[in-house]
């Protein structure tokens, strides 16, 4: 009885605290998840009321579908060059802007922080004109011949835009999680390894990076999953184009459900990349958990 008693009072102190949100968790994560799963196994086009259960041939058609595969191929190219430039570049930062001698860290900070608050939308329409107009009139009044055309409009170059833009939106953030993970480290190791006769190199290939993969786990982690969800800077930059050549898969995933009203292939599409990204993410995070060392 008297278990019954504090399973009951449990149960009411978890109903009044955390029931609201797991009831909206329920109805807008969960259900939705699993209602899209059901419609991948349906020849549904997203707009009439009836539609045909045809089990897994939509999936069939996935696996058969060159263009769905280029796509993600592709993506996957973005993604390894945003997870290398975006997380290299964001620990340089951050160790740059660690130090106790450099002046207006904290402006700086602020500096490269500021472009992971743009909106995607409004980032790649202000990118577009960069690229197809002020980088133009530089390299045509330079003589910079890289520079004299646009990159938005070459096949060969447009993928670089969307790395760069991605570069410069991400970095700052980055630096953030760098920075919050170089304040942890013990200073008495660093102070140590210093009247030891270490040099910075060693300091920072023996100490710091060591201590640094928890951060890293984070980021690398974060840049994945952005890398391969990114669909805003993907539309307002490029809308795909030039011939598909910057196509990445989520645009793709979007354009044949809605544009080509396939939305069962769609969302088999979009449940496939899911399966991956996770199957991506979590071997990533398996693999650098090995990694950590204690300080």
């Amino acid at each position: 009885m008297a278990t019954e008693k504090r399973f009951s009072d449990k149960l009411k102190t978890y109903l009044l605290f955390a029931g609201p949100t797991t009831f909206v968790f329920l109805t807008v994560i969960i259900l939705p998840f699993l209602f899209g799963i059901y419609l991948t196994l349906t020849n549904w086009d997203g707009i009439a009321k009836t539609y045909t259960f045809v089990r897994l041939d939509n999936y069939l058609t996935v696996f058969k579908d060159p263009v769905f595969w280029n796509s993600f191929l592709l993506t996957v190219r973005y993604v390894l060059y945003t997870v290398v430039i975006v997380n290299t570049l964001g620990f340089i930062l951050a160790y740059a802007l660690t130090g106790n001698n450099v002046r207006g860290q904290n402006l700086l900070r602020t500096g490269f922080f500021i472009p992971n608050l743009i909106g995607g939308i409004i980032l790649g329409l202000v990118w577009k004109f960069i690229f197809s107009t002020v980088l133009v009139f530089i390299g045509r009044s330079l003589d910079i011949s890289a520079l004299s055309y646009s990159w938005v409009a070459n096949p060969n170059k447009v993928l670089w835009t969307l790395i760069i833009v991605s570069v410069w939106q991400y970095s700052g953030y980055m630096m953030i999680i760098f920075i919050a993970g170089l304040s942890n480290i013990p200073r008495d190791l660093i102070e140590a390894a210093t009247i030891d006769g270490a040099s910075g190199f060693n300091r920072l290939r023996s100490i710091v990076l060591p201590l640094m993969v928890p951060s890293f786990i984070v980021t690398v982690f974060l840049t994945i999953q952005r890398g391969f969800m990114v669909y805003d800077v993907n539309l307002a930059l490029t809308d795909g184009g030039p011939f598909k050549s910057s196509e990445l898969i989520s645009m793709h995933v979007y354009k044949k459900a809605f544009l080509a009203q396939q939305y069962g292939v769609g969302q088999s599409q979009a449940f496939l990349l899911f399966v991956l990204v996770a199957a991506i993410s979590l071997t990533q995070v398996y693999f650098t958990k090995k990694l950590e060392v204690e300080a």
